[in-house]
């Protein structure tokens, strides 16, 4: 299992496919780890060398104290780019991972080919939506958000008849640190990034999920019409559109990455 320590904290990271192909860094959500992007795995490490990470707080990576900031969860990537010599690199990230690409791509456009904001936000919700969670959660522990954090990323067709799919996120959240997810939940609560948006130069795939609650189309349609050359993508699907629609999302990503349309 290797590790980086960024000077500020140990980062759990994934390498897999050719060691020559263009890096992808893929960014996971809030309450979940590097295993959300398996149903990509397959199919993206054919064409990139993909770097997993489990955001800080999450997974292997270590739970220094918060609250976090979607500025330390950016300087994390570039920290951990930087220790894998890695000078560029496409970027995307599902929910805060997306906000964590958002700040990449105002702060860091250097460092970022092409990027894929996913079921995402420059903005979400109001405080005192976030300090409830932070407070229930830590009265009660993970478990007791679980069922209805379920119900916001996956349509009610997909709960019903993916049960084992389902189960491997339920782990996922489970295993989820409370003292990462209430300090990750700040970094998403204080984050505004609406005015940054148009100095994004790189370009971007924007993807949205038709049934998203947490992050609704109109999150994801903002973010596009700021982005200059941007392409927006709405699929079938609420939040972890990569799990639900994983083929669809597996493709539009790819075909943007690789530059399979000119215009984009």
């Amino acid at each position: 299992m290797p590790f980086y320590e960024t000077g500020t904290g140990r980062l759990h990271y994934e390498l897999d496919g050719p060691e020559q192909a263009p890096v992808l860094v893929l960014s996971n959500s809030l309450g979940t780890n590097l295993s959300m992007w398996l149903p990509q795995l397959p199919e993206l490490s054919e064409h990139f060398r993909v770097l997993r990470y489990d955001t800080r707080g999450h997974g292997g990576s270590n739970v220094s104290q918060g609250p976090y900031t979607i500025a330390q969860l950016g300087g994390d990537v570039i920290s951990l780019l930087d220790g894998l010599k890695i000078e560029r690199a496409h970027f995307c990230g599902l929910s805060m991972g997306g906000m964590t690409g958002i700040w990449l791509g105002v702060y860091a456009p250097s460092r970022i080919d092409r990027l894929a904001l996913c079921n995402t936000s420059a903005a979400i919700g109001v405080p005192e939506i976030w300090n409830t969670r932070i407070t229930k959660v830590k009265q009660d522990g993970i478990e007791s958000i679980i069922e209805s954090v379920l119900e916001r990323w996956f349509t009610p067709g997909f709960l019903a008849h993916a049960p084992a799919q389902v189960d491997r996120v339920r782990k996922m959240l489970l295993e989820t640190s409370v003292d990462g997810y209430v300090a990750n939940c700040a970094a998403v609560r204080d984050m505004d990034q609406r005015s940054n948006l148009t100095s994004i130069t790189a370009p971007t795939l924007v993807i949205g999920g038709k049934h998203d609650k947490s992050t609704p189309p109109e999150h994801g349609e903002l973010i596009s019409r700021a982005i200059k050359g941007s392409r927006y993508v709405e699929l079938n699907a609420a939040h972890l559109s990569n799990w639900e629609v994983a083929q669809a999302f597996t493709q539009t990503l790819v075909e943007f990455l690789l530059n399979k349309n000119p215009s984009h």
